[in-house]
C-alpha cells in the first residue's frame, strides 16, 4: 500500500465504504461503474455474463490502474477492494480476485505474474466443468487469462501441474472470497 494512502487512513479514519463502483473482468481489466450503469444491473460474472454494457466504462489511464494495484487487497471476510486514500472502493468481480499470466521461461518452467504486475509461485492447478484453469498461489487465487490456457496444458503434459477437477459454483466458499461486495454489502441488515 502507498505511503500517501497510508497517511489519508490515518487523518480520515471514519470515510465510508464505495460498493459497486469498480469492476475486475476475466481478462484483468478494470471498469469504472457510475450510477447509470449499476442502475442497469449487476456486474457480469462467468456464470451470469450479461450484457457488456454492465461492465462500466474501461479504465485505460495507465498510472490510474498502477495506482489501483499498488493498493489492492482483500480483506477478511473475502471482499477485494482498492484503498483510495481513506475510503475502500470495494470491487466486483468476474471471476476471481486475480487474473494470471503465464510466460515459458527458458528453463522449461513457467513464469506466472498477476495482472496487478505480481510473480507469484504455483501452489495448486484447478479446472473446473467449463474447462476454465485457475491457478492457487502464495499471492492468492485467481482465474488463468484465456490465451494463456495453451501454456498451462503444455505444463500439465509436462508434469508440472496436476489440475484437479472443481465445481465453479464451489469455488468462492472454498478459497474465501466474494464476487459480489456490492450484493453482499446490500444482504447485510441496516
Amino acid at each position: 500500500m502507498d505511503d500517501i494512502v497510508r497517511q489519508a487512513i490515518a487523518k480520515w479514519p471514519n470515510v465510508p465504504d464505495c460498493y459497486g463502483w469498480l469492476g475486475l473482468d476475466a481478462r484483468g481489466n478494470w471498469y469504472m461503474r457510475d450510477d447509470c450503469v449499476q442502475a442497469l444491473g449487476a456486474f457480469p460474472t462467468l456464470d451470469a455474463p450479461g450484457a457488456s454494457s454492465l461492465r462500466g466504462a474501461l479504465l485505460k489511464h495507465e498510472k490510474l490502474i498502477e495506482f489501483i494495484h499498488r493498493n489492492y487487497e482483500g480483506d477478511d471476510t473475502g471482499r477485494w477492494y482498492f484503498q483510495n486514500g481513506p475510503q475502500r472502493v470495494y470491487v466486483e468481480l468476474e471471476a476471481t480476485p486475480y487474473i494470471w499470466r503465464i510466460q515459458s521461461d527458458p528453463q522449461g518452467g513457467y513464469a506466472v505474474s498477476a495482472h496487478t504486475g505480481q510473480s507469484v509461485q504455483t501452489r495448486h492447478c484447478l479446472i473446473d466443468e467449463h474447462g476454465r484453469v485457475y491457478l492457487e498461489t502464495g499471492l492468492g487465487f485467481g482465474l488463468v487469462h484465456t490465451q494463456d490456457v495453451p501454456l498451462v496444458a503444455e505444463a500439465v503434459d509436462q508434469g508440472l501441474w496436476l489440475p484437479e477437477v472443481v465445481t465453479s459454483s464451489e469455488l468462492p466458499a472454498r478459497l474465501g472470497y466474494v464476487r459480489s461486495p456490492q450484493r453482499a454489502h446490500s444482504a447485510l441488515p441496516q
